[in-house]
């Protein structure tokens, strides 16, 4: 069976695709798994490493910029508008593409998990009378999908049914894929993944990731309140994710504080696709209020302090509905921002065993350990016909 995967623009997207990927190899080794990725996508290579994948072809795509605080503002920026009508015709191309491209791809089904590129693909798959699912990660759906929901087959999702505006029959609730390495971190295995990034035993570690693409935002928070942390946790080990793009300027903003011997004592990444191995070796992560990540870390019972995105109001609902539920600890970028709210937060978290165990047993409930093996499933029974 020739099936093909798309959705991209960022590691939350990219991420769930791969981790179903895996699981369609394991339960039908011969099937032939195409990715369909945006041109120029920064990830493209982590789907290419990937050994689930059997070929990646590419497809023009466009964004509509929105931004959530703006308002009515927006329609008067002129420079959005135009890159707003610029990537219209970008996504027509990309249908075009994408109708030649499964033309000869012949796909039996096709799964999008969202982003951009995935409405071309979807739209063509629809035009070629190809069934295709979708999946929804957040109880708001992404334009992208609210797009071509009308003719998907299936409607995937990770949250409860009654959360979203599909017809209930296309409606099937199967979790938030993640990766097969991801699973319960037990003290045990903590160790382990210490011993691998060489760290010492009785360090703290604390994970800060913006996403694959990063956030600026939080890079800068989490520099400003460097200092104060380091200095207050003297055995604390930092590893800071900060996306590709954004890589070198945190690195010197890092080298700017100047903290001598303690310099050793932070990490700085672009990105890693084994981010696995970081959370399961972290006491505390520090992210924002993707889906894709939150799941990830719930399978690995971490204590989580979330600082959502306040451009992106399914960020900001996602973190605020596991802020309620106790299964994370929330800080809005406005109160990230304010002098040492962020470090000392975090260092609180850090000293304090008792409360990191509470969110643990907290967003452990959130997990769905078999998301990516329903989901596999039943991408090939709608490829089937069945």
């Amino acid at each position: 069976m020739n099936i093909v995967l798309t959705g991209g623009g960022s590691g939350g997207h990219i991420a769930p695709v791969l981790a179903v990927a895996h699981e369609l190899k394991q339960q039908s080794p011969k099937s032939r798994l195409t990715y369909i990725g945006q041109k120029n996508d920064g990830l493209l290579d982590v789907v290419r490493q990937n050994d689930a994948i059997d070929s990646v072809e590419t497809v023009s795509a466009g964004k509509l910029r929105r931004y959530s605080e703006e308002g009515w503002r927006q329609l008067l920026d002129l420079k959005t508008q135009a890159l707003n009508v610029r990537d219209v015709f970008r996504t027509l191309c990309g249908i075009v593409e994408s109708y030649r491209l499964l033309g000869r791809l012949k796909p039996a089904v096709v799964f999008s998990r969202g982003g951009y590129v995935s409405v071309p693909v979807a739209l063509a798959a629809k035009l070629r009378g190809v069934p295709y699912i979708t999946h929804d990660a957040d109880s708001l759906p992404s334009l992208a999908n609210r797009i071509i929901a009308r003719w998907a087959a299936v409607h995937a999702v990770a949250l409860p049914a009654a959360l979203y505006p599909y017809p209930k029959e296309t409606i099937v609730e199967v979790g938030m894929p993640t990766g097969h390495k991801h699973r319960p971190v037990t003290a045990a295995i903590q160790q382990r993944y210490k011993q691998e990034l060489q760290v010492d035993a009785y360090d703290e570690v604390l994970l800060v990731t913006g996403g694959g693409n990063g956030a600026r935002m939080l890079n800068e928070a989490m520099v400003a309140n460097a200092r104060y942390l380091l200095a207050t946790l003297p055995n604390l080990v930092i590893f800071h994710f900060t996306g590709r793009e954004l890589e070198a300027e945190t690195r010197q903003a890092y080298e700017k504080l100047k903290l001598g011997k303690a310099q050793a004592r932070v990490r700085v990444h672009a990105f890693e696709a084994d981010l696995y191995r970081y959370s399961g070796a972290a006491d505390v992560v520090v992210g924002r209020g993707g889906m894709s990540s939150i799941a990830e870390f719930a399978l690995q019972r971490k204590a989580c302090l979330l600082v959502p995105s306040k451009q992106l109001s399914w960020n900001v609902k996602n973190s605020h509905s596991l802020a309620q539920q106790g299964a994370v600890v929330e800080l809005t970028e406005d109160q990230a921002e304010q002098p040492e709210r962020l470090g000392r937060t975090l260092a609180e978290l850090l000293q304090n065993a008792d409360k990191r165990a509470k969110l643990s047993r907290a967003i452990a409930r959130l997990a769905h350990p078999h998301a990516a093996s329903e989901l596999a499933e039943l991408i090939r029974k709608t490829g089937q016909g069945t």
